[in-house]
């Protein structure tokens, strides 16, 4: 009788002995009612009057579904997201919520929904880090009695309807063209500004201009195809000024009545 008493007792506590992994807590129960955390490792659970629920604290990476939802200037938008969370009070998440994974998921989906009808589509699209913070904070909080720790949360797609991204292409076009224009412009300006210097500093340089043509007139050469117009440069006209030019207006009258 002994040895049968001491062999039911020995099967009781191999079918008692439950393992908990170290990524895990376990969540004892005893007759219903909570009694403590069960740490990693094996732990005696008895049949009948205890029970336990493993609980995995490892972060999670949970993907929030596109949303419908309407910006503060009314345009239709679908919106998805991942959010990275983590148990951090086993005991809480089993006790105060019925399933902690569905109720963060459902509570992502809807505040995320709300922070996007407070701001606009340029908002959205400008400053995704800002609207990420603070419904990572929004629900954070909302978390912490269900003793769950919201990490992270990341806006991944912002989808537009096909309307609103051909208007978003063109207004793009024409802020494009606007700001070739004003490029150019710009250009033309300081290259104004570069031939009145050029200018003045050869007109304040004898022989200046006359040395520029024959610059350019070296450049044509190199091709044989092009047909050259020569311009007297304005240095030559004025030799004819004053006494020189007088001298030249004599010498050409001589010739004149040889012949």
């Amino acid at each position: 009788m002994p040895i049968v008493l001491l062999v039911i007792i020995v099967i009781i506590i191999l079918c008692s002995i439950r393992q908990i992994s170290e990524y895990e807590r376990g969540i004892l129960f005893q007759l219903g009612k909570y009694k403590r955390i069960l740490n990693p490792g094996w732990n005696i659970v008895l049949p009948i009057i205890q029970s336990y629920q493993k609980v995995d604290i490892r972060t999670k990476a949970v993907d929030v579904p596109e949303q419908d939802a309407i910006t503060k200037d009314n345009v239709t938008i679908r919106i998805n997201a991942v959010i990275y969370y983590k148990v951090f009070d086993a005991s809480k998440a089993i006790i105060a919520v019925e399933n902690f994974h569905y109720a963060v998921s459902q509570l992502a989906q809807t505040t995320m929904r709300n922070v996007v009808g407070t701001v606009s589509l340029d908002e959205l699209l400008t400053q995704r880090d800002r609207l990420s913070e603070e419904i990572c904070k929004i629900i954070d909080e909302a978390t912490d009695p269900w003793g769950i720790k919201v990490e992270n949360v990341e806006l991944k797609d912002v989808k537009l309807p096909e309307e609103m991204q051909r208007v978003m292409g063109k207004v793009a076009e024409a802020e494009r063209e606007k700001q070739a224009v004003i490029t150019k412009s710009i250009g033309e300006k300081e290259a104004a500004a570069n031939l009145a210097e050029a200018a003045e500093t050869m007109s304040a340089s004898s022989g200046a201009l006359h040395l520029r043509t024959l610059a350019t007139l070296n450049d044509l050469s190199s091709d044989q195809s092009n047909t050259i117009i020569f311009a007297i440069p304005i240095e030559v006209l004025r030799a004819f000024d004053g006494a020189k030019g007088k001298e030249v207006a004599d010498f050409v009258k001589k010739l004149n009545n040889r012949e």
